[in-house]
């Protein structure tokens, strides 16, 4: 019989490269995805339904809250986005590792409702190279980097409520913990 995949989750203050380390990680191993979200916003050019998200219409998405469909969902500047939980059972079933990047709020849910998973919360060496990553990323204005600063300040005093904490001080270093840890956990 299959074993089933596990399901992880995966938070850690904005700037801090969880995106990039999961990146290489599905590179390095086939039995692991990320999660599919659902959102009411529309699709952006290059957007496939499916790969980046299930596109859902506003009822669509209430009528799946209704029916308990989703492991977590939220709602950010005016959109919905939601965790469907049949795809992520699915995913499991089939013996694949899910990845869930995901906030800490939504991490602390997920990991009431599902005291099985497996809980990894992301680093950055210091705050002051999170705040040199944001500025270097030339994307937001100098007020949503020192907002987004104030909540990772809160988000690192949380990191002690996930099964393990990693620091990502160098990229291949993160990518080869988190695959031991996956590898410490399916075994």
């Amino acid at each position: 019989m299959k074993k089933n995949g596990l399901l992880i989750v995966l938070s850690g203050p904005s700037g801090c490269g969880k995106g990039t380390v999961v990146g290489k990680l599905l590179n390095q191993r086939d039995d692991t995805v990320v999660s599919v979200s659902c959102t009411t916003r529309k699709p952006r050019e290059g957007e496939i339904e499916g790969v980046h998200y299930f596109y859902k219409s506003r009822e669509e998405f209430e009528k799946m809250i209704a029916e308990d469909a989703f492991l977590e969902h939220a709602e950010y500047s005016g959109n919905c986005y939601g965790t469907p939980k049949s795809w992520v059972d699915e995913q499991l079933a089939a013996g694949r590792n899910v990845i869930l990047e995901i906030d800490v709020q939504g991490g602390q849910n997920i990991m009431k409702l599902r005291p099985d998973a497996l809980s990894i919360f992301m680093l950055p060496p210091s705050l002051e190279v999170l705040e040199a990553r944001l500025i270097g990323r030339n994307s937001e204005p100098e007020e949503i980097i020192r907002r987004r600063m104030e909540t990772a300040i809160w988000e690192i005093s949380q990191a002690d409520t996930y099964q393990y904490q990693l620091v990502n001080d160098d990229l291949q270093t993160a990518v080869d913990e988190v695959n031991a840890i996956i590898e410490k956990e399916n075994h």
